[in-house]
């Protein structure tokens, strides 16, 4: 079997890549073929003596689409390069201008075509009025849909050869209705000047509006497919361009392209600098924030021995690290391509429309068919037959349909966003009803992502802390700033003046008072190095490390003067948030990278349903996996770089508005007030819009079965009854006016 990837090009939506997936995975000798859509890309695995790459450029390019071969799929992040290209930027540019100029010639057409059926005696001028000049009316709505249906024209040749490939779907759906809508009115215009009461059986703003509506909603899918990219990339920029290289003596320093490394060489990492590559610290003592990877506010000691990680950040002290692995084996690079292949089998949300489009459509067009040939079999001349063709192809036309989806979408987006929800796309917001499973990573979402200072034990509260600011406010390191902050919320501003000072690496610092005495600020393992006992403290220690807490000694010449207790603190409003899902029925579950302990500790007070700890970020995303397997909906909500991958994954992924970048990027939904009582309201929203969605296919779906039959000519025989096109485009457009109006009504609703 061969595997080969494939750049495609021309698509737009889930759509056209479940199209490319449909016609290559029924070519012989195809094992399986996957789309990525955010990168445009196909991965394929067949077999060459049954399917040629060439039969499978030829398939996608009938199918509307181009295909070349990827052949440089094995370099580092090569399809990253081109996965965000300027080309697709200025095609959504294009997008945005067409669905503008769309949006504003549909609005012109319906004011001028609705207007009077709304406000009575509607003022329109002399020369276009219907009344006086109704040929002048015709030409002008003629004149208004044709740019919007130009502009709009990939849904008929994509909706047509869907159709003709016998996989009907929403752009079949739309195209069958505006194509119906417009030649009938077409051919109606030509005749008004026999007849002028014909203009008021023109449907041109039928055709126009669907098509606008339905482009704006595949423009922001697009942008929303687009804006994923940016997590790939942001990843990418934690790994520092160039690294600064060492020879065996550790006396030549070189600065090189970070690329040109090998495994076995030495770099120098500068406090403050990110670590390029992973590797093992062989010389020197320091603090290492390890965030993009577990996730933790507080940095890491290392030393000699410890492994580092490419793309965490050396806090202090100067490391000299050995490279162990470079390139795609790097740490970094595994997380880039699981958030990669996590967006590529992610799969695209079917919507209710194009469920039954499949069946609808054909039976629609048989339906018109097979009346038309009965009733000129019946006798009935002609134009008869070609009158009830017509009356069932628009009263049929499923502009309602078409709406009812989009309209509810729009509407619910826009309510989300003045609560300070963001949802990017229609698909996230159909999916969050349905989850059963919340995920909830830990540091900077349930707790508030900083370390602060929650235990303070002395004989001399006052004496303790101000020996600890004297030597804490020497510092950058967060501890420090936690323990600075407790003291200025205790009055003391002024420090103790301290020479001779030192940091000891990820251990602690020490300094001299002007009565000369060693002053000592650090942990356990510190604390015994300099020789001073701590066995009066030892229950209250083995307390708070119980329930994960960073702990820090005060010495005075030799003399332990107290203790320091310091985690991070839950969020005001995580416990009542947590417990407003479980009122919903929703599974909360804490998942993080810290210890058990402080996973624990933090899991109790919040009162989450289960506790998953100590994991890394791909494991995060195996976890969210399984919960997938075993049949549930799962949304993650997370902030920080590590939890990107859990959150492409997750069949909804929510980023707080305060994390970090590339969990924004990744996320389907973003809380920008970084409250986490927006995750129910996220929720209750979704469930509110599928409500809507259900009610307005109904509609929808009871004039099209009201309608149909009547437009058939059923009721013509015993009651002489036929429904014009007139009557079956009026019935059509109350349907959409009653859907409008239902979508609409989302915005009284309170989430």
């Amino acid at each position: 079997m061969t595997k080969e990837v494939y750049d495609i090009g021309g698509m737009h939506c889930a759509a056209c890549s479940s199209a490319v997936e449909r016609v290559t995975r029924k070519l012989p000798g195809v094992e399986s073929s996957d789309v990525n859509l955010p990168l445009n890309r196909l991965t394929i695995i067949y077999d060459e003596e049954k399917t040629k790459a060439e039969d499978i450029i030829a398939k996608i390019e009938r199918a509307g689409f181009s295909a070349t071969i990827r052949r440089d799929e094995e370099k580092p992040f090569a399809s990253l390069a081109s996965g965000i290209s300027s080309e697709a930027e200025d095609g959504l540019t294009r997008e945005k201008r067409s669905l503008t100029v769309s949006v504003i010639f549909a609005g012109l057409l319906l004011v001028i075509s609705m207007g009077h059926m709304i406000v009575p005696n509607f003022p329109l001028p002399d020369i276009i009025s219907p009344k006086t000049h109704p040929v002048n009316m015709a030409i002008l709505q003629l004149a208004l849909s044709v740019p919007v249906l130009f502009l709009g024209r990939k849904f008929f040749t994509r909706g047509f050869s869907s159709l003709l490939n016998r996989n009907p779907n929403m752009d079949t759906l739309v195209a069958l209705s505006a194509t119906a809508s417009f030649i009938y009115s077409l051919v109606t215009t030509f005749l008004i000047t026999d007849n002028p009461h014909l203009v008021h059986n023109l449907y041109y703003e039928s055709a126009s509006v669907v098509v606008a509506l339905v482009s704006a909603g595949k423009y922001m899918e697009a942008k929303s497919s687009e804006k994923t990219k940016g997590a790939i990339i942001k990843l990418m920029e934690l790994a520092p361009e160039t690294s600064i290289l060492v020879d065996e003596d550790g006396k030549e320093q070189i600065e090189v392209p970070s690329e040109t490394v090998k495994v076995g060489e030495t770099v120098l990492v500068k406090p403050g600098a990110r670590i390029p590559l992973d590797g093992i610290v062989i010389s020197g003592v320091g603090s290492v924030n390890e965030a993009m990877l577990t996730g933790e506010s507080l940095p890491v000691s290392k030393s000699e021995g410890s492994t580092v990680i490419g793309g965490s950040v050396n806090v202090d002290g100067v490391l000299y690290v050995r490279v162990t692995r470079i390139g795609e084996d790097t740490t970094l690079s595994q997380i880039i391509r699981f958030v990669e292949d996590a967006q590529g089998k992610k799969a695209p949300i079917s919507k209710v429309a194009d469920k039954v489009s499949g069946v609808f459509v054909p039976i629609v067009i048989a339906i018109a068919i097979i009346a038309a040939v009965v009733w000129l079999f019946a006798g009935k001349d002609f134009a008869f037959a070609i009158r009830i063709f017509t009356s069932v192809l628009v009263i049929a036309c499923p502009c309602a349909m078409g709406l009812a989806t989009p309209m509810a979408v729009i509407v619910g987006t826009g309510l989300g966003a003045s609560q300070g929800i963001l949802i990017r796309s229609g698909e996230a917001l159909e999916t969050t009803h349905k989850a059963g499973v919340v995920i909830l990573d830990k540091t900077g979402t349930v707790t508030e992502g900083r370390p602060a200072v929650t235990d303070i034990l002395a004989e001399n509260e006052q004496l303790m802390m101000k020996t600890a600011y004297a030597l804490e406010r020497l510092s950058e390191h967060p501890l420090a700033k936690a323990v600075c902050i407790k003291a200025e919320e205790m009055g003391i501003f002024e420090a103790i003046p301290i020479t001779d000072f030192e940091n000891v690496g990820g251990r602690g610092l020490s300094g001299f008072d002007a009565q000369m005495r060693r002053l000592l600020v650090g942990n356990t393992a510190f604390m015994e190095e300099m020789g001073v006992e701590i066995l009066k403290y030892k229950r209250e220690v083995e307390s708070l490390q119980s329930m994960g807490k960073s702990i820090i000694c005060i010495a005075a010449d030799s003399k332990i003067l107290g203790i320091i207790g310091v985690s991070d603190r839950l969020r005001g409003t995580s416990k009542s948030s947590i417990e407003k899902l479980r009122s919903m029925r929703v599974k909360t579950v804490l998942l993080t990278g810290d210890n058990r302990a402080a996973a624990e500790h933090i899991g109790k007070a919040a009162g989450v349903d289960e506790i998953v700890a100590e994991v890394l970020p791909t494991e995060k995303a195996y976890v969210v996996k399984r919960y997938q397997q075993s049949g549930e909906i799962v949304m993650m909500v997370g902030d920080g770089i590590n939890d990107a991958p859990a959150l492409v994954q997750a069949d909804v992924g929510c980023a707080i508005g305060s994390g970090s970048d590339i969990a924004i990027d990744s996320a389907d939904i973003v809380l920008m007030k970084s409250d986490l009582s927006d995750v129910a309201k996220a929720i209750k929203l979704s469930r509110l819009t599928i409500k809507n969605i259900k009610q307005n296919l109904f509609w929808a779906f009871f004039y099209n079965t009201l309608g149909i039959p009547i437009a058939a000519g059923l009721l013509y025989p015993s009651f002489n009854i036929l429904l014009s096109p007139m009557f079956g485009g009026l019935a059509m457009s109350l349907s959409s006016l009653f859907v409008v109006s239902n979508a609409l009504r989302l915005k009284t609703k309170k989430i």
